[in-house]
């Protein structure tokens, strides 16, 4: 009896460890973004509002404010599309809606973030 209880407990730890390291492996490394923002077919959004996007953004980011992404998946689907706020906290939840609706997206945490892997392509060419 306590052998099967043993055996047990050490066949769910084997599950729940290579569960999460899948969880790990499916999603894109860090690593990635700097590559995907430099790359010629991507789409920067810039996800904050008209007012922040003026003030200074990534160069070639179009704005689309959070509060506006719903109502652009159908411009945004079929492309590989880079998201970035202030922060971070406003591209995760633009991120979210982008991946429910089958869009290619990838999170570009801030502007400065983007702005900044944009300038040290640009200072290695």
């Amino acid at each position: 009896m306590l052998k099967g209880k043993i055996f047990g407990y050490i066949l769910i730890s084997a599950l729940a460890l290579t569960a999460c390291k899948t969880t790990v492996a499916a999603s894109h490394p860090k690593a990635d973004i700097k590559q995907i923002v430099n790359s010629s077919d991507v789409t920067l959004v810039d996800v904050r509002i008209p007012e922040q996007y003026e003030a200074g953004t990534a160069k070639g980011a179009v704005n689309i404010p959070l509060a506006e992404i719903q109502n652009n998946i159908g411009s945004l689907k079929g492309k590989k599309v880079v998201v970035f706020c202030n922060k971070g906290i406003q591209a995760d939840q633009a991120m979210e809606i982008l991946k429910k609706n089958g869009v290619e997206a990838y999170d570009g945490t801030s502007w400065k973030n983007v702005k900044a892997i944009q300038d040290e392509a640009t200072s290695r060419k």
